[in-house]
């Protein structure tokens, strides 16, 4: 790999907790007492890494290509979101070579659902699973984070 062809992008997503919802991180469906509250499936790390994608390809941001105001993505499976962020990194020359995510919560506790999240988002991104890294930690009781009033997934992306 040429250095002058690499791209660094980073992507965060911050939703808050909501009730009767499911929590969906990573393209995992992860039993919880709360969800997370968005227009889509709200799953904070796809969509965090969506943005890491676009900005490395310098190609906008999930805002800009899934707009919360449209009634088409009303609800619907950030896998598919993060699907098409993929065919656009592709079209415009861009091959992802490695990816990692932070997420930050409280509760629930992660790391029983890392390797799932891991898997899925390595096929969806056509890379091996050692190209894929998902990490979580508490902010100590500390913020809105600690409080348990929302949570925080962080992603970055080195394309070639």
């Amino acid at each position: 790999m040429n250095n002058a062809n690499i791209r660094i992008g980073q992507g965060i997503d911050i939703h808050p907790w909501v009730s009767g919802r499911p929590l969906r991180l990573g393209g995992v469906t992860i039993p919880h007492s709360h969800g997370l509250l968005g227009h889509s499936d709200a799953d904070a790390l796809l969509h965090a890494i969506c943005d890491a994608l676009l900005g490395a390809a310098a190609l906008g941001d999930i805002g800009h290509h899934f707009p919360d105001h449209d009634p088409a993505y009303r609800g619907m499976d950030s896998n598919l979101l993060l699907d098409r962020v993929v065919v656009l990194v592709a079209e415009a020359g861009w091959r992802v070579v490695n990816l990692d995510c932070t997420v930050l919560c409280q509760r629930p506790k992660l790391a029983p659902y890392r390797e799932a999240m891991r898997l899925n988002i390595a096929e969806r991104l056509g890379v091996e699973l050692s190209a894929v890294n998902v990490k979580a930690t508490t902010t100590e009781q500390l913020g809105f984070v600690g409080r348990e009033e929302g949570l925080v997934a962080m992603a970055t992306v080195l394309l070639g």
